[in-house]
């Protein structure tokens, strides 16, 4: 049987690209050039395959140049197959949240029961939400529980306009923290892999595919530890200013941070809890200075009644 064979027309319109696309591709040496039958160019299976392979590491972000140095690693025996399992794994889903739908409606509802397009827009332009095409009613929610903090953040009282502002700055932040750990991982790690000097071979990106594997909860579980260390720590410290520190303020003393040993804070949460702590802490601090205070005044009271007793 023999091969089947395209025309540059039929092959353009079997892998969605166009005739110019193809041309541009052949002269900048990612795809091979037709083979000459008589007066007429022809193209085969091969072709199609190599245009679609272009076409992911396209989407993938890799640049043409990249994709023709990983193509001719592939045509000379290299492989290509654990390159693409590597990035496969790299780009497949960092959490095992699922995502939802939900309607234009049922956002009204959850959001206070008024409509607000400017609020949909924003969320859009963010990505947390993901309109559906060809329904305007309907988007993606990539992440519900990102969508429920929005819901319980304005059900207490925080504007729509504030989440969105403070969403921008937490993923900047975020961003900042997922940068500095793939250099961090890419130094220790990685670089043996991404060398530059020529692509893995199937076995590097295979080995490098299972550390990512391996590697990925990390960053995850590491800023979930760290953001709740930090919370409890910064959150005591609030407390303490806003709370702790009124009955100073009152007395004409500013709020100041103090140094307390890590036991003595864990004694006093065992005792009234996290939340309570600084402020158990403060009025503590506070009783025992008026004691002190009570003693002395007594003190000078005593004095002052033998003094007068002995004249």
């Amino acid at each position: 049987m023999s091969a089947t064979t395209y025309r540059i027309e039929d092959l353009a319109h079997l892998t969605g690209t166009t005739v110019r696309t193809i041309r541009a591709y052949q002269d900048r040496g990612v795809l091979p050039r037709p083979e000459r039958r008589g007066r007429a160019n022809t193209y085969t299976d091969t072709h199609v395959h190599r245009l679609r392979q272009i076409a992911d590491l396209l989407d993938r972000g890799y640049t043409l140049a990249s994709i023709k140095e990983l193509l001719e690693a592939h045509d000379t025996g290299r492989g290509l197959g654990g390159v693409l399992g590597l990035v496969a794994e790299v780009d497949g889903p960092w959490t095992d949240e699922e995502p939802a739908r939900i309607t234009r409606g049922d956002l009204t509802e959850r959001f206070g029961g008024t409509p607000d397009d400017a609020a949909i827009a924003q969320a859009v332009e963010l990505g947390v939400l993901e309109p559906v095409p060809g329904d305007a009613e309907v988007f993606v929610v990539p992440s519900p529980q990102e969508l429920a903090v929005a819901v319980e953040l304005h059900a207490a009282g925080v504007p729509l306009s504030a989440i969105s502002a403070h969403l921008r700055e937490l993923r900047a932040q975020v961003e900042h923290i997922a940068s500095r750990f793939l250099e961090f991982t890419t130094e220790h790690v990685f670089a043996r892999y991404l060398d530059g000097a020529h692509p893995p071979t199937d076995a590097e990106a295979a080995e490098a595919a299972s550390l990512v594997r391996r590697l990925r909860p990390l960053a995850r579980h590491t800023v979930d530890a760290e953001l709740a260390r930090a919370m409890r720590v910064l959150s005591s410290r609030h407390l303490l200013r806003h709370l702790g520190g009124s009955a100073s303020e009152r007395a004409g003393d500013e709020t100041r941070l103090v140094r307390i040993p890590a036991d003595t804070m864990r004694a006093v949460e065992a005792l009234v809890g996290a939340e309570q702590a600084g402020t158990f802490v403060a009025l503590a601090a506070e009783r025992e200075v008026r004691a002190r205070a009570l003693d002395q005044l007594a003190s000078k009271g005593a004095k002052h009644s033998k003094i007068d007793q002995s004249t």
